[in-house]
């Protein structure tokens, strides 16, 4: 028998447990302690050394409830409303204390971005007041206030001691039934062919129904024993702290300086000054010592100059004082400088939560509570699909990538989080076979799932980088005209980075039919449009499914969510469905030609009658172009006439070549996926991870036209997608907005306002540069119902930076709203 790294036998076990738990620092804590609370009682934490010896017990414990989106401000603010109860609950002492966050900002761009994360906090009712200096240097007299424009102050935030937090999280799970066994290293585990997963220990054999990998750096390599890909990679991180300074009191803020790359805080007396440094230092795990607790790290000063430098430009006094402690030790990151959560993709019961970014005590509380719910429910009870661990692609485990992409990461943390902002470092990774073609005519790329793919174009020989803005990136006057051609000739652009899974076997369509809320049993040559869901009714993937033959199936997905589309799908395949899922997403290249012009341009190279009545919209042919045989798909994501071509691979090139000669005639323009995503956004098409999530409905979202609700054996959700139907008026209804003032520019995350109320906020936004001003689109709440009556009679807002903007509303698109040219 073959036994692969990830299965063995099963041994007997000295204990069997529901829930184990390796890692006993914040992340493993936090779970422990939700667990409990919700009722579970076999559950076991098993920590290698002490509690909190990993990276917990150096951690800053600074408490930062607002974010700059809303679904990481709804996980952040739990800590505070957690910590300040805990040593009540507990007996055991926090050192929780709410001396507030200043945020100072040294430039207007930081400081509209300040505003912006500002306006975010308000729908949560949490305090957020922007100040001027001088103000700032009331609440904390010590800095320079010349050097900034000003700040943000949020009053309810504050600091905690990250050790003493995390015994209390421990002490209120042992309160209520956990376990907690020290010194008890994992030194082995296998998963065994029932599905159970052993562990091996000094006291002997444990095994758990539920295994939850908590244990910061070391969680990738000890996944890898498993066969599960975690990528994670550690940074060193540092901080001072100086000795005694008069002007130190209890009550000081935590002060931020992003644009200085630190945060200082108070410190018994004294002040710890912490940076996240414009590039940090990848820290390759064979460094650290095999076994060691409370690790630290080699002093580098050199490397601490530049924020240190910046603490005593925005303090003074730091230039005069001692410093008392050097502090370097490991932190681990992830490669989107997000944290991960949940069940790992093919092992069922495997859990992971780590990869905190340094934030560990900021997220821990809303990290731990989300994947107890999870666990304890059997699936997420919140919108973490941002953070699940089944986001990533197996190449990211890559070390040399994660290394390389690491220091980026860490310093991103005090970076400008500008719109589209693209990566810098491990790029190139993934290439359509047209890249070369594309850099030819200007391309500037971007990267997505590791693709490597055209955001815009400069034109040939033009200098393609990216001058980031809120208001106008140089990008803009080039999307402009590509958005033009798209209106009024046509564009191509290359989609090649869709993810492609075929499913097939003699049960494929059953299995997709009772999968997917539409009918995909259709004729063979019918696209359809439709959308997975989860028990709740909430949309888990937007996707299209091209039924190839009676038993062959291709599902299309975005590239960012393919992973976790795969995974989705994946684990519904059970023995009981004969039943395969192949990913060939690297066996076709897309070309996507779009535009009024389109058919008169592929009309001149193919054969095939492209006329409606022969080729109508959502219709798949395999035709002829050029020499190559290709799969065409009647489809647009731009509301005009077009085709999306799947072209095996080795052909694309070719076909590329007779398009493009064929469409010079027509004003055949390239075009990249910054005009994708306005051009989409004026048609108001959703977009998946922006408009549509795992806690919003079709009905919700206004799909409701996808749903087959006469499908003999019903699908996954629809009993509470039809009981969402009965219930009466939809009270969350995802709505289109149109800025009246064409200066303004929505991205996303701006609050929505009626009659001066906070019901919604934009989940997606664009400049349109075909209506002439910004668009949207948001979901608005109402307990009362969103109906068409309430949508026409409220005078609209939009909220961004602290300024009201008027605005249109409207359940259809404001370009188009009949859909009249894609059919044409």
């Amino acid at each position: 028998m073959i036994i692969n790294a990830s299965t063995r036998p099963r041994e007997i076990p000295v204990r069997a447990h529901e829930v184990v738990i390796i890692g006993g620092g914040i992340a493993g804590a936090s779970l422990a302690y939700h667990l409990t609370k919700l009722g579970k009682r076999d559950v076991v934490i098993l920590e290698r050394n002490t509690l909190t010896s990993g990276t917990t017990w150096h951690a800053a414990g600074l408490i930062m409830q607002t974010r700059g989106t809303h679904s990481l401000t709804e996980l952040a603010k739990y800590n505070a409303e957690l910590y300040s109860s805990l040593e009540a609950e507990t007996g055991q002492a926090t050192g929780f204390k709410r001396n507030g966050t200043l945020g100072v900002a040294r430039t207007k761009d930081r400081l509209f971005e300040t505003a912006r994360n500002a306006s975010v906090a308000k729908t949560f009712g949490l305090e957020a007041h922007m100040i001027s200096p001088r103000e700032a240097r009331e609440l904390y007299p010590a800095i320079d206030a010349s050097i900034i424009e000003g700040a943000v102050f949020i009053p309810k935030d504050g600091q905690t001691n990250p050790i003493d937090t995390c015994m209390a999280l421990a002490a209120g799970a042992k309160k209520y039934g956990a376990k907690i066994l020290e010194n008890m290293e994992v030194t082995d585990l296998w998963r065994t062919p029932s599905g159970a997963y052993q562990l091996r220990t000094r006291d002997g054999v444990v095994e758990a129904e539920v295994l939850v990998l908590a244990c910061g750096l070391w969680t990738r390599d000890l996944a890898a024993k498993l066969g599960a890909r975690v990528p994670l990679y550690a940074a060193e991180h540092f901080y001072v702290v100086t000795e005694s300074l008069d002007f130190v009191r209890p009550t000081l803020p935590v002060l931020r300086d992003t644009d200085g790359h630190v945060y200082i805080k108070e410190d018994a007396g004294k002040l710890l000054v912490g940076a996240f440094e414009p590039w940090g230092k990848a820290l390759p795990m064979q460094r650290l010592p095999r076994d060691a607790a409370f690790i630290e790290l080699e002093e580098d000063w050199d490397h601490f100059a530049l924020p240190m430098t910046k603490a005593m430009e925005i303090i003074p006094a730091l230039q005069n004082a001692g410093i008392a402690k050097f502090f370097n030790g490991p932190e681990s990151f992830t490669p989107d400088l997000l944290f991960m959560i949940g069940e790992v993709p093919g092992m069922r019961n495997l859990f992971v939560s780590s990869g905190y970014n340094s934030e560990g005590i900021e997220f821990g509380a809303g990290a731990g509570r989300a994947l107890a719910e999870w666990i304890v429910a059997g699936a997420p009870q919140m919108d973490i699909s941002f953070v699940d661990v089944a986001r990533f692609h197996p190449f990211q485990i890559n070390k040399r990538y994660l290394h390389d992409r690491t220091p980026e990461v860490l310093g991103l943390h005090y970076k400008m989080h500008w719109p589209s902002h693209q990566p810098e470092t491990s790029r190139g990774v993934r290439k359509s076979p047209l890249h070369d073609r594309w850099a030819k005519l200007g391309a500037s790329f971007g990267e997505g799932m590791g693709w490597e793919r055209p955001m815009w174009f400069a034109g040939e020989g033009q200098p393609t980088h990216n001058e980031y803005s809120y208001s106008e990136p140089n990008w803009f006057k080039h999307t402009a005209q590509e958005c033009q051609a798209a209106r009024t000739d046509a564009i191509l652009l290359d989609q090649s980075s869709f993810g492609k899974h075929l499913i097939q076997g003699r049960d494929a369509c059953r299995f997709l039919q009772w999968l997917c809320a539409g009918n995909v049993d259709v004729p063979v040559g019918k696209l359809v449009y439709t959308h997975m869901l989860n028990e709740k009714g909430g949309i888990e993937t937007d996707i299209t499914v091209n039924r190839l033959s009676e038993t062959q199936f291709l599902i299309i997905s975005s590239a960012t969510v393919h992973p976790r589309d795969k995974a989705w799908i994946t684990k519904h395949i059970t023995d009981s469905w004969n039943v395969t899922l192949t990913d060939v997403t690297s066996a076709y290249a897309v070309l996507s030609l779009q535009g009024p012009t389109s058919r008169d341009i592929l009309a001149k190279v193919t054969d095939a009658d492209l006329s409606n009545e022969a080729f109508p919209f959502a219709t798949s042919r395999e035709i002829d172009v050029g020499y190559a045989r290709v799969i065409a798909n009647r489809l647009t994501y731009i509301g005009e006439l077009g085709w999306e071509l799947h072209v095996p691979a080795e052909m694309a090139q070719h076909v590329f070549d007779v398009i493009w000669e064929a469409g010079r005639a027509h004003n055949l323009a390239p075009a990249g996926y910054h005009a994708l995503e306005h051009l989409r956004s004026e048609r108001a098409y959703r977009e998946y991870e922006l408009d549509l999530t795992p806690v919003d409905t079709l009905l919700e979202a206004g799909l409701g036209f996808t749903i087959d609700w006469e499908k003999p054996d019903g699908f996954i959700g629809k009993g509470a997608t039809a009981e969402q139907k009965r219930s009466g008026p939809l009270k969350k209804r995802l709505i289109s907005f149109k800025l009246r003032d064409p200066k303004p520019v929505l991205f996303r995350e701006e609050l929505v306002r009626r009659d001066g109320r906070i019901v919604g906020f934009i989940s997606s936004g664009v400049k349109s540069f075909t209506l002439g001003s910004s668009i949207g689109l948001g979901y608005v709440n109402d307990n009362v119902g969103v109906t068409k009556e309430f949508i026409q009679s409220g005078h609209w807002q939009i909220e961004i930076a602290g300024e009201l903007y008027d605005a249109d509303a409207s359940l259809q698109a404001f370009f188009d709203p009949s859909g009249e040219r894609l059919r044409r």
